[in-house]
C-alpha cells in the first residue's frame, strides 16, 4: 500500500508540473496573438488617449512575467477576472458553459461506455467470425472520419431528411431535463460513434489478451462456456487497460468536444473559447484553456491511478 501511495503522490506532483507548462503554454500563446487587444475591443474609433487607458486598466503596459504570476496567482484563488466582451465576471460565464460540457459528456458516456464494453466482449467471443469482421470494420471507419464529418451525415439523415432531431442543440437554464436530452441527441451520438469505437476495439484487444492464458485454457478444458468465461474471468482480468481508456476518451469528451459544439452551436465551454479567441476575449480563453488543461490532466491522473489498483504489476513499477 506504501508503494501505491508513493506512486500516485508521485504521478500527482508531474501531473502539477504539466498544469504548471500548460499554463505558460496559454499565456505565451494568448501573448502571441496579432494585433492590440485594446484596440479590438474600443474599435477603430478609440482615441490613443482612450487606448492608453484601456491598456493600463488591463494591466497591458507591465511586463509579461509580471501580468503571468498575476493572472496564475488570481486563477488559482478563483479570480478569473470580467469579460472583455459584456463585462461579466468569466467565472459565471464559465460556470454555466462547462456544466452544459459536462452534461453532454456524461449523457454520452452513459451511453457509449456500456455499449462499447458490450460489443468488445461480443466481438471477442465471436472473433475472426463476420460479426467480428462487421463491427471492426464498421469502428475503424468510424475512427477514421473526422468528428465534423459524422456530425453533418447525422444533421443530414436524421434532422433535414426524417426530421427527427433539431439540426442545432440550443439550450437554456430554463429547460427542463426531457428538452435538454432531446436538444442533445445529434451532438451525443456523433460522440457515441467516435469514443465506441476505442472503447470497443481496446476492450476486444484485452480480452483477446487474457483469452491466451492457461487458466482461461483449463476452464475450457472443464466444459466451461465460452461466455461465462469471458465475462466471468477474462473481462475482469483485463480491466487495467479497459479502465485508461475509458478515463482517456472520458477527457476526451469533455475537452476534445470544441468542434462537436461548433457545429451543433451547443452553448458549451469550447464554444465559448473559440467565441472568445474570435473577439480577442483575453481573460475569457486563458480561463477556459487552463480548465480545460486540468480536467484533461485530472482524467489522465485518474486513469492512472484506477490502472494500478486493478493490476497488482502496475503497482510496483517505477516512474
Amino acid at each position: 500500500m506504501k508503494n501505491v501511495l508513493i506512486l500516485i503522490l508521485k504521478r500527482s506532483g508531474a501531473s502539477l508540473i504539466t498544469v504548471f507548462i500548460i499554463s505558460l503554454i496559454i499565456f505565451i500563446g494568448v501573448e502571441a496573438l496579432p494585433g492590440d487587444v485594446a484596440e479590438t475591443v474600443l474599435g477603430q474609433g478609440a482615441t490613443p488617449e482612450t487606448v492608453e487607458a484601456f491598456r493600463k486598466e488591463l494591466k497591458l503596459d507591465l511586463p509579461p512575467h509580471i501580468r503571468y504570476g498575476a493572472w496564475l496567482n488570481d486563477f488559482i484563488h478563483g479570480e478569473f477576472g470580467n469579460s472583455l466582451a459584456n463585462g461579466r465576471p468569466v467565472a459565471g460565464l464559465i460556470g454555466w458553459r462547462f456544466g452544459n460540457t459536462l452534461f453532454l459528456a456524461l449523457s454520452t458516456a452513459m451511453i457509449a461506455i456500456p455499449l462499447a464494453i458490450i460489443l468488445g466482449m461480443l466481438a471477442a467471443l465471436y472473433r475472426n467470425t463476420f460479426f467480428d469482421k462487421l463491427i471492426s470494420t464498421t469502428t475503424l471507419s468510424f475512427i477514421s472520419f473526422p468528428e465534423f464529418f459524422i456530425a453533418y451525415i447525422l444533421i443530414s439523415i436524421l434532422s433535414v431528411k426524417m426530421n427527427i432531431f433539431p439540426s442545432l442543440a440550443v439550450i437554456d437554464p430554463e429547460m427542463g431535463l426531457s428538452g435538454r436530452i432531446y436538444a442533445i441527441i445529434l451532438p451525443s451520438l456523433t460522440l457515441t460513434c467516435v469514443v465506441t469505437a476505442h472503447m470497443m476495439r481496446q476492450t476486444r484487444a484485452a480480452i483477446i489478451n487474457v483469452l491466451a492464458s492457461a487458466y482461461i485454457e483449463m476452464a475450457e478444458i472443464k466444459g466451461m462456456k465460452r461466455l461465462r468465461i469471458i465475462v466471468l474471468h477474462a473481462f475482469p482480468n483485463s480491466l487495467s487497460p479497459v479502465i485508461n481508456v475509458i478515463a482517456v476518451n472520458m477527457a476526451y469528451l469533455i475537452v476534445g468536444v470544441v468542434l462537436v459544439e461548433v457545429v451543433f452551436v451547443y452553448p458549451g465551454l469550447g464554444q465559448l473559447l473559440v467565441d472568445s479567441v474570435a473577439k480577442r476575449d483575453l481573460p475569457v480563453v486563458q480561463a477556459s484553456g487552463l480548465v480545460f488543461s486540468i480536467v484533461y490532466i485530472s482524467l489522465n491522473l485518474l486513469a492512472d491511478i484506477l490502472s494500478m489498483l486493478s493490476n497488482p504489476k502496475l503497482r510496483q513499477s517505477q516512474i
